[in-house]
């Protein structure tokens, strides 16, 4: 058991609260209590104290589209063919800098855990790695460096849009079907920081006869399962 003491903790609501004792059992918090006195033992947290805020949805190398997507006011579309570019550029060692610079940004902000929405799976031309995870594990590597914990939330991606085929960078994103997006998760370690998640992208990038075994997988594995619901109108 380990007891911190804080000044003043915010504890939801309009205003913080004074002499704040929280006390935690391995990871997990077990008690908050307020208008405590300061035990002995307590690490003193002096000042106004937060509790760690989530990104349950991050694209961690959007980054690099900063300042970069807004041409005359910029629509879904001309956005995406940006997407894309700095997409099909992408490689282990580019997406872990990328992602750690990403992290680092959101644990300065007060953020202490991520759900990373990760669909950039495989070699630009769509050919698995030789380790066939390398991309997810660089992200998980880069949490690691910049002190965050990640929800790897692997996305399963099979198709460019209602019957239509992958085009250009898009090839890379995909495992060819559900069952082969299984295989290759079932293949990922999580280390202490991390957890994997599953995901669908959306309805347009996977169809409708795949969908269960994606959601079949999460429950399987207990973990969770995350999609985008409606990303545009179409959908």
């Amino acid at each position: 058991m380990t007891r911190y003491f804080a000044d003043y903790a915010w504890l939801g609501g309009d205003q913080v609260s004074d002499r704040v004792l929280i006390e935690v059992d391995g990871e997990r918090i077990t008690a908050v209590s307020a208008g405590q006195d300061r035990p002995a033992d307590a690490i003193h947290l002096a000042g106004v104290t937060v509790p760690g805020l989530a990104n349950a949805h991050s694209h961690a190398f959007h980054r690099a589209l900063r300042g970069r997507t807004h041409r005359g006011g910029g629509t879904f579309w001309t956005w995406r063919e940006d997407m894309y570019a700095v997409a099909g550029r992408l490689d282990p060692d580019s997406y872990h800098a990328l992602a750690r610079a990403t992290y680092a940004e959101m644990a300065l902000a007060g953020i202490t855990c991520v759900g990373e929405f990760h669909y950039v799976h495989h070699t630009p031309d769509g050919t698995p790695y030789p380790e066939s995870n390398a991309l997810g594990e660089a992200l998980i590597a880069a949490a690691a460096d910049a002190g965050i914990r990640i929800t790897l939330l692997d996305t399963c991606y099979l198709t460019g849009g209602f019957g239509v085929d992958l085009q250009g960078p898009q090839v890379r994103f995909t495992d060819g079907s559900a069952a082969n997006w299984a295989e290759r998760v079932d293949r990922l370690t999580a280390p202490a920081h991390a957890r994997i998640g599953a995901a669908i992208h959306s309805v347009r990038a996977v169809p409708a006869d795949q969908l269960s075994t994606v959601a079949s997988w999460a429950h399987e594995h207990g973990t969770p399962l995350h999609f985008h619901m409606s990303e545009q109108r179409a959908e």
